[in-house]
């Protein structure tokens, strides 16, 4: 008996061993694997952000039932470095909060997505009666007839400070469009919901987020704020930059009101429990989580979400955050139980593509190599740089041309040339309308144009003066010859 107990302890321990010897490969391949993706994450983002002239930025990485990654980089004021814990402005990417706190009071009874939002102030008398048509859902899917031309947003002079101001413009305004015809981006629909958030609910609107979404969620660190100005004042927050020809320049973000579409602070660690709230269903009931991640009746934009489907991805929902000196983008992969966000202390460019920092971790995360684009800030500034100067070459060669000009120059001629050499000042003048038809209506301030496309206005704007210069030389010589035939 003893004999065969020995044999049988023998047969297990070699069984024990045997199988040790086996996991050990496999544990040893798993943290390998992790390692080396964190490794190509980290020098991705170091070669992406170097590409851009980005300085800070944020990252976070939500996967199945953990914060898979929660990362900062680059440094701030007085060399400090950037973790996954610093604060950034997450600008837009707080309209799904604002969505989730109205579907939490539809959850309990309080709020029907479908009642006009002016039977919840009874007090209302629009002129236009059709804002009488206006309901929620509209005001959550963008489809309010509310857009910038006809309710200044960024333009308005002087911003609101608080959200009982909202209303009274639905007394005076006249819709671009009946509710629920067309989809407009539209950031005082978030205002209005928040407003609404806070009058139903009883709570101001930052601690209604606090008590029922941040500390529910462990977001202990997120909060929200009114005005832009809240966060230029808050230390702890980088500054923000904006690029201009190949610099990073550190500017306040100019005041805005944007308490409901675009004022919750937040992190990398945060945002990565944000996205895992996304993949497991919390805070509302399944058929409203549903409606939540889904597209709105005309179009991708539904509730602070664009909700999407495709072969390679599976359903997607995304939101991107642009503020003058920060930028943010967001993508929760929903069949692949994954989500990705990065926020930056740049804010958006015309020859920045911040998706495409989303795209590369997605695809390191796949297994895939990210691809690597030569359309990347640095090497679009250089180009505009080196088109600066040949404007000026250009510029010198043609005045030294103009001035030693013989031939007489017909008053035709003249007229030609005048027109000829006004196009970059038209172009100037144009650009507002310009931006505004490109960005879906969106009317943006002059600070906004110069910060988006600064490099391509100081282009412009030297072209213009040579142009100018040149103008001045051809009448110049146009006079001197009428008076040597006199």
């Amino acid at each position: 008996m003893l004999k065969r107990n020995k044999r049988m302890y023998i047969t297990i321990s070699c069984l024990l061993l045997l199988c040790s010897v086996w996991a050990n490969p496999v544990f040893a391949n798993e943290v390998r694997d992790r390692t080396e993706i964190l490794q190509d994450i980290d020098e991705y983002m170091n070669r992406s952000m170097q590409a851009n002239h980005i300085q800070a930025a944020s990252l976070a990485i939500a996967k199945n039932d953990e914060v898979f990654y929660a990362k900062g980089y680059g440094t701030f004021a007085d060399d400090q470095t950037v973790t996954g814990g610093t604060l950034f402005p997450i600008a837009s990417l707080s309209k799904s909060f604002t969505a989730l706190a109205v579907l939490q009071l539809v959850d309990k009874g309080r709020i029907n997505l479908d009642t006009a939002y002016a039977s919840y102030f009874p007090e209302l008398s629009p002129q236009d009666p059709r804002v009488l048509e206006i309901t929620v859902r509209h005001l959550l899917n963008q489809t309010s007839g509310l857009n910038d031309t006809v309710n200044p947003d960024m333009t308005r002079t002087p911003q609101f400070q608080s959200l009982d101001e909202a209303n009274p413009l639905l007394s005076k305004v006249q819709l671009a469009h009946t509710p629920g015809t067309a989809y407009s981006y539209h950031n005082p629909n978030y205002v209005l919901l928040a407003n609404l958030v806070e009058s139903v609910s009883g709570e101001r609107f930052s601690d209604y987020l606090k008590k029922h979404i941040f500390v529910p969620l462990g977001m202990n660190h997120t909060f929200s704020v009114s005005t832009t100005q809240q966060m230029d004042e808050n230390q702890t927050i980088p500054q923000g930059n904006y690029l201009s020809l190949g610099r990073a320049i550190g500017q306040s973000e100019p005041l805005w009101f944007v308490d409901g579409p675009a004022g919750i602070v937040s992190t990398a660690e945060d945002m990565s429990r944000w996205m895992l709230a996304q993949l497991h269903g919390q805070l509302v009931s399944p058929a409203l989580m549903k409606q939540y991640h889904a597209a709105g009746a005309i179009g991708p934009y539904g509730m602070g979400w664009l909700a999407n489907q495709d072969e390679s991805s599976g359903r997607t929902i995304s939101h991107s955050g642009i503020f003058w000196t920060y930028k943010s983008e967001e993508v929760v992969y929903l069949n692949e139980q994954m989500g990705i966000a990065l926020i930056f202390n740049s804010g958006i460019n015309a020859f920045v593509n911040y998706a495409s920092f989303i795209d590369g971790i997605t695809d390191i995360m796949r297994g895939e190599k990210p691809e690597t684009s030569y359309l990347n800030g640095r090497n679009l500034e250089t180009f505009m740089i080196m088109l600066i100067l040949a404007t000026l070459a250009w510029g010198v060669f043609a005045y030294f041309r103009i001035r030693r000009r013989n031939k007489r120059l017909k008053i035709r001629t003249l007229i030609r040339i005048t027109f000829g050499r006004l196009i970059p000042i038209l172009i100037l003048l144009s650009l507002s309308p310009l931006v505004t038809f490109v960005g879906g209506g969106r009317v943006l301030p002059a600070f906004g144009i110069w910060t988006t496309l600064s490099s391509i206005v100081i282009w412009l704007m030297v072209w213009s003066l040579v142009n100018f210069v040149h103008l001045a030389c051809y009448y110049y010589v146009y006079i001197q010859n009428i008076k040597k035939h006199l």
